[in-house]
């Protein structure tokens, strides 16, 4: 009786395990795999030249630069503090670590993928041998790094401020967008990216729920 009860209590716990896994391999089919039948039209239409020297681009991509987000981590701990210094640690905790954590798994993930920037192979795809700088990110490009910093630093804003949500998702995608027009990444860098940023930004934000509803 022991044994068939404690199985049936199981039971809708792996299930729910193998939902979870069957929906994660599924987005990254859809936002990993899919894409990259887009990427060579991407590269060969999308392209601005010396994109950064607009004012416009420059802002979108420090979207994506993480120290971007430590300033405004510090910005509101200094004007949350006054009205509750544990309410504002932790949510400045937040916006921190998340864009910290984004750019860490980035640089993770390319290590493992290893495919080069488009440039490299004239828009074709090259895949670096672990022979040749096994530890080295530099000219790696799956998935953008500044993309995925750019969308975990939007999850996270949109759960903090949700009002203006679709605001930092703008900026988020604007900086994926100029990563494309740069032809620093392909079409499937900038959405892989984006998706494993806001797998990054929700899961910091779970982990530090418990926290976040204490604090108020």
């Amino acid at each position: 009786m022991s044994e068939s009860k404690s199985t049936w209590e199981s039971g809708p716990g792996l299930h729910s395990l193998a939902q979870r896994t069957l929906w994660m391999l599924l987005c990254v089919v859809v936002f990993g795999l899919l894409p990259m039948l887009a990427d060579r039209w991407f590269y060969d239409h999308a392209y601005v030249k010396n994109v950064y020297d607009k004012d416009w681009a420059r802002l979108l991509r420090v979207m994506g630069f993480a120290p971007t987000w430590a300033v405004a981590a510090l910005a509101m701990w200094l004007h949350e503090r006054p009205e509750s210094a544990a309410r504002a640690k932790v949510r400045a905790w937040y916006l921190l670590t998340v864009p910290l954590a984004g750019g860490l798994v980035a640089e993770i993930l390319k290590l493992l993928l290893r495919r080069q920037r488009p440039e490299v192979n004239g828009g074709d795809y090259g895949f670096r041998p672990w022979s040749d700088h096994p530890f080295s990110t530099s000219g790696l490009a799956w998935p953008s790094s500044h993309t995925m910093v750019a969308f975990a630093a939007a999850t996270a804003l949109a759960r903090l401020f949700p009002r203006a949500r679709w605001v930092w998702y703008a900026l988020a995608a604007g900086c994926g967008i100029t990563r494309m027009l740069a032809h620093a990444h392909f079409f499937s860098d900038v959405m892989l990216g984006a998706f494993f940023g806001w797998c990054v930004g929700w899961g910091v934000y779970i982990a530090l729920r418990p926290r976040m509803r204490t604090e108020g």
